[in-house]
């Protein structure tokens, strides 16, 4: 099944120009939490304006799944039998994630900064992805949005593209289960913690103030003075 796609029929269509003067230069925020968390759903909320690149292959992949409505079932991952959900699995691997890391780089390249949502499950690929951007001059944050499993299965029943409550709750677990390493990776001033089971607005006030908080910061990796004492010598130049 092949799907074409290319970058304008996605989210982000304009080229990167701000370069060394986006507000949230070599910032990057993971976002972190289980299936029914609201992550993504607080990082809309909370980081408009800011200068901040959501990365997100979730928002490729739903495309991706309308486009080709699998037996007819569009988003609905979990009326899905094995064969199709083999095939929406094939999706996300082979084409959502490697679109959305090459939209990513295109912001890497211009230091731009990023709010990386994703679960937090594989811990592995955060240390990679953490690590990566540290030595490019990146600081890392991270804001994990936390709920009880109940309020988790109960909010994927309700969502359009929801899972089968088997890999919510195998997802839920295993997010949960590095909360402790998640906070000796990030720091103890970079990692907060926010609760997230009622969805009240006081967790957007909440993640805003954590937000503007990082985003306000000066950026303290030699690395990353570096290079935009560079990009500012450039410009003076031209």
């Amino acid at each position: 099944m092949k799907i074409s796609l290319n970058f304008k029929d996605v989210f982000y269509q304009e080229l990167i120009k701000e370069g060394v003067y986006d507000p949230a230069i070599f910032k990057a925020i993971f976002m972190a939490g289980g299936p029914g968390s609201g992550k993504s759903y607080v990082a809309d909320r909370t980081t408009k304006g800011l200068g901040y690149r959501i990365v997100n292959s979730d928002k490729a992949f739903e495309m991706m799944l309308k486009k080709v409505n699998i037996g007819g079932k569009g988003t609905k991952l979990d009326a899905m039998d094995d064969e199709e959900m083999a095939q929406a699995q094939d999706i996300r691997t082979n084409r959502a994630t490697p679109l959305t890391g090459k939209i990513q780089q295109k912001y890497i390249d211009g230091r731009l900064g990023m709010i990386i949502d994703g679960t937090g499950a594989d811990y592995q690929r955060i240390v990679k992805q953490v690590n990566e951007l540290r030595e490019l001059g990146y600081d890392t944050y991270m804001i994990f949005v936390n709920t009880s499993l109940d309020v988790a299965q109960e909010r994927n029943r309700n969502r359009k593209r929801s899972l089968p409550p088997d890999i919510v709750e195998d997802s839920w677990r295993s997010v949960q289960n590095n909360i402790g390493r998640f906070q000796g990776l990030f720091g103890a001033s970079n990692f907060v913690i926010v609760d997230n089971d009622d969805a009240g607005e006081d967790v957007f006030k909440k993640v805003w103030k954590y937000v503007m908080n990082f985003t306000k910061k000066k950026v303290k990796n030699p690395i990353a003075k570096k290079w935009m004492d560079m990009e500012l010598a450039k410009k003076r130049r031209d």
